[in-house]
């Protein structure tokens, strides 16, 4: 079984490539997306409740926990609409997952010194380049993917429904702002996806090569998982409060000018947050976040290290 190779002994032997790494860095990334997707669409719904601004247009104001959030999601809308979103979300992957892996694998190299090694530093400015690259290509289908997890409480809320698949989605967009309309929220949403890179990339990289040079530690699953582990607390620790503000202007409604009506902008959105909220509203969400990262990173790493060791590919 590739579980039990280590990256001396693959299981076979295949000539290694960046497409072949791209591909299972997307084939990582889905299978870690489908398993903690709920807890995705959980913190989206926690990040939009008590929100005062969207209150002030008519929208009730709800003070749930993760917990209630998402029993609520699963008895009232049922429970496959926890998954609400998944589409766009495999589509994000399968631009963003490839990307950022290569971008950074890219950047990582350059910045080697002469025995070959990365400095924590040097991988922490790979991640922030590599997430944020990755992230402005792909952002359209994360504001997709917002709308549609955010549209079942609005259906609740007694709006009318706006679309019932991922293809009316995109068209509803596009007929409201045109094509740059699909950026919306992108600053906050690279922002965030630079800092949960920089935990997560830079993070599982450092982990595993200290675990690895300090302790004498084999190139196998326990260090692929005590890495991972690492990298998923520390991104969601980093990259919670960009994901509250690109979540919140990703969802609110667009005037007819193709704005949005509730902030102006990504400052906007943090100064009403923190005055009308608290600062600890940065953090809503922080615990399906971590959840969902947490195990998403477990995933998402042992696989793709696993599926590259059964092709005979090098491991990260």
């Amino acid at each position: 079984m590739p579980v039990l190779r280590n990256a001396d002994h693959p299981a076979v032997k295949t000539p290694d490539s960046v497409a072949a790494r791209y591909a299972v860095a997307v084939l990582g990334s889905w299978a870690a997306e489908t398993a903690t997707y709920p807890f995705d669409l959980t913190k989206t719904r926690l990040q939009i409740q008590s929100e005062v601004a969207a209150a002030k247009h008519g929208y009730k104001l709800e003070n749930h926990g993760m917990i209630k959030t998402a029993v609520g999601i699963a008895k009232q809308e049922g429970i496959l609409k926890l998954w609400s979103g998944l589409m766009p979300m495999f589509q994000r992957h399968a631009i963003y997952s490839g990307c950022r892996l290569i971008f950074y694998e890219h950047f990582r190299n350059m910045m080697k010194d002469e025995n070959g090694k990365a400095s924590l530093g040097a991988a922490s400015l790979g991640g922030l380049a590599a997430g944020s690259l990755a992230q402005l290509i792909a952002s359209p289908t994360d504001l997709v993917k917002v709308q549609m997890q955010a549209e079942g409480r609005n259906v609740l809320q007694g709006k009318t429904p706006r679309f019932k698949n991922c293809r009316q989605v995109y068209a509803m967009l596009y007929a409201e702002s045109g094509i740059l309309g699909f950026w919306r929220g992108a600053i906050p949403n690279v922002q965030r996806a630079a800092l949960v890179n920089m935990g997560d990339l830079a993070s599982y990289d450092y982990t595993k090569q200290f675990l690895m040079r300090e302790f004498g530690m084999a190139d196998t699953m326990l260090v692929h998982a005590a890495a991972a582990f690492n990298a998923g607390f520390v991104a969601a620790v980093l990259g919670t409060p960009a994901d509250v503000l690109k979540t919140r202007l990703m969802n609110q409604p667009v005037g007819p000018d193709g704005r949005g009506t509730l902030y102006r902008g990504m400052i906007d959105c943090l100064q009403q947050s923190v005055r009308n909220e608290g600062v600890l509203s940065l953090y809503k969400g922080f615990l399906p976040l971590w959840m969902r990262l947490g195990p998403w990173a477990l995933i998402n790493w042992i696989a793709f290290e696993n599926i590259m060791l059964a092709i005979g590919g090098k491991t990260f």
